[in-house]
C-alpha cells in the first residue's frame, strides 16, 4: 500500500466511526430546554428515552433512589407536569429540575438523599404505571406510604401523579428534639 491509500484508508476508517457513533448519540439521547441545578450548577439538556412505561417508571424510582438529578431530569421532556398533595403542580423542566434538586441533596443539607422507595403493588393501564410504594431510610423513624401515577409517551415521563409530602415524613430523633423543646431552663419537664 503507498501512503497515499493509507491515509485514504485511515480517512474512510474515522468517518465511519464518527458516523457510527453520531448514529449512537442519536439513539441514546435527545435534546431537551436546559435545566440547572440551583445547587450544583448542573445542566441537563438531553433526554433519554426508555422501552414503555413500565421501563421510563422503574429508570425514574432507579435514579431517585441513585439521588442522580440528572438522570431524573433525563425522562422529562419540556412540557412534563407533576401534580403534587393540596393542588400543586410543577410545569417544565425547569422547574421540575429545581424541585429534585432540592430533594436530591444529603439530609443535613435539606434533602432526601437516602430515602429508598419500594413498591408494594402495580398495575399498568395505557401508558401509565399506577404505584403504591413504601419509603424507608435511617433517618426516617418510621416507613412512609404513598402512592404514584407515573403517565408515559411511552419514551420519556410525560407526567407524574404524587401523593408524596415531605411535611409528612417523621423524621428519627424528631420525638427527643420535640421533648427537648418541652423542658425548662431548670432541665425539668414542664
Amino acid at each position: 500500500m503507498t501512503r497515499t491509500s493509507i491515509t485514504q484508508a485511515s480517512f474512510l476508517a474515522l468517518l465511519l466511526a464518527l458516523s457510527a457513533s453520531s448514529v449512537a448519540l442519536a439513539q441514546d439521547g435527545e435534546a431537551a430546554d436546559p435545566a440547572e441545578n440551583p445547587n450544583t450548577g448542573e445542566v441537563s439538556d438531553m433526554l433519554v428515552p426508555q422501552d414503555g412505561a413500565l421501563a421510563t417508571y422503574q429508570e425514574h424510582v432507579r435514579a431517585l433512589n441513585a439521588c442522580e438529578w440528572d438522570a431524573l431530569l433525563a425522562q422529562y421532556p419540556n412540557d412534563a407536569e407533576i401534580h403534587l398533595p393540596e393542588g400543586v403542580v410543577v410545569k417544565g423542566r425547569q422547574a421540575i429540575g429545581e424541585l429534585f434538586a432540592g430533594f436530591v441533596l444529603p439530609v443535613e443539607d435539606g434533602g432526601l438523599c437516602g430515602i429508598t422507595f419500594s413498591e408494594e403493588s402495580r398495575f399498568e393501564v395505557g401508558g401509565t404505571e399506577v404505584v403504591q410504594w413504601v419509603a424507608e431510610a435511617d433517618f426516617l423513624a418510621e416507613p412512609y406510604r404513598g402512592s404514584d401515577a407515573y403517565v408515559s409517551d411511552g419514551q420519556y415521563m410525560a407526567a407524574m401523579v404524587s401523593t408524596f409530602d415531605g411535611a409528612e415524613l417523621v423524621m428519627a430523633g424528631a420525638d427527643e428534639e420535640m421533648a427537648d423543646e418541652e423542658m425548662t431552663e431548670d432541665g425539668e419537664a414542664e
